[in-house]
């Protein structure tokens, strides 16, 4: 079977973190959030994987609109240039076993204007992520 050529200018999104600590960012992505790994890479002594995280997309804010959407979530402009932001099946369950992998609350769960329920964690290494359910 011949495989289906897609016409689109970008096939797959892939984002990259590079950590002092491997260990400790994979204990909160696989157990914290609950990822299991699709590729696990070695190189002598050093370790890669990679983690699939459903359907992607990039979203770009000026200032004033991350400024906006950082209020609406965590109270005050505290993310950084780049934030992730996962859709979860529950919420809570999602936060609690989160934090109980490393993640640090940055603000409790909040509803959005448009209808979603969010609540922004921290990563081990710093990296603010919004989880939200629909």
């Amino acid at each position: 079977m011949t495989p289906v050529q897609s016409t689109a200018p970008v096939l797959q999104l892939r984002v990259a973190l590079t950590t002092s600590d491997y260990d400790r960012l994979q204990q909160f992505y696989c157990t914290g959030l609950g990822l299991e790994p699709a590729q696990v890479w070695t190189h002598g002594d050093h370790r890669g994987l990679m983690l699939e995280m459903g359907h992607a997309t990039l979203e770009i804010f000026d200032d004033g609109y991350a400024a906006y959407i950082d209020q609406l979530e965590a109270g005050a402009r505290v993310s950084g240039q780049i934030r992730f932001a996962l859709q979860v099946p529950d919420l809570h369950a999602a936060m609690d076993r989160a934090l109980a992998n490393g993640a640090t609350l940055v603000h409790p769960p909040v509803e959005t204007p448009w209808g979603d329920y969010n609540v922004r964690l921290q990563d081990p290494d710093g990296l603010q992520v919004t989880l939200f359910q629909a």
